[in-house]
């Protein structure tokens, strides 16, 4: 008997990661009292339950710096925090972002990678501070693009940079909301749990053994 017809084998020759809860997760002694705050300031899209935002600047948050760091002061200050200004460098601080354990070989593999991220800082810092910033070809990031995911002309903008069709990229995060708005533009995607960096040794290269 014949095997199935019309079947469409895909090689990936790019990888797109993101970055918070997927190659890297904010993690630090000093943040831990604020754990539930913490998954709210770094949601993806939209507003987490129970903060009394404006919904609009909430959104845009991650396409202007200095909205960014008004609107999680913001946050911060009704949450009691006692020191807001402080919390906030810590959030965009280098040293509070730890890389999962398989994070560095994941950057490894032979194809070109992009990180594309929601995000209004430059989170190049961390990822020279673990040694890997020469390890990604690309850094796509909103407040730098003025798309924020899921959009998809985020992820063509990395496709188009490492020269490949969407159809030929892998999209990596931890959001099925965010990150999954790859699939619009015929990525592949996969989702990761974005847990402590120590409870998750290999997700990201289970992943990649996938497709690759």
């Amino acid at each position: 008997m014949s095997g199935p017809r019309n079947v469409r084998y895909v090689t990936i020759r790019a990888v797109l990661f993101d970055f918070s809860g997927t190659l890297f997760r904010l993690e630090h002694d000093s943040l831990a009292a604020h754990a539930e705050l913490m998954r709210a300031l770094t949601a993806p899209v939209g507003l987490a339950d129970g903060l009394d935002l404006d919904v609009a600047e909430w959104e845009r948050r991650d396409l202007d710096p200095d909205a960014h760091r008004e609107m999680h002061l913001a946050v911060l200050a009704k949450a009691g925090a006692k020191d807001p200004a402080k919390f906030y460098a810590d959030l965009c601080s280098p040293p509070f972002w730890q890389a999962y354990p398989d994070t560095a070989q994941a950057l490894g593999t032979e194809v070109p990678t992009a990180v594309v991220s929601n995000i209004a800082w430059d989170i190049r810092t961390v990822f020279a501070r673990h040694g890997v910033e020469n390890r990604v070809d690309e850094f796509v990031l909103s407040y730098q693009e003025g798309f924020v995911k899921p959009d998809p002309k985020i992820f063509r903008i990395a496709c188009d940079r490492l020269g490949v069709h969407p159809s030929e990229a892998l999209m990596i995060g931890d959001s099925a909301e965010a990150d999954g708005g790859a699939a619009a533009i015929g990525c592949q995607v996969e989702i990761v749990e974005p847990l402590p960096t120590g409870n998750r040794p290999d997700a990201l290269l289970q992943v990649l053994r996938k497709h690759i």
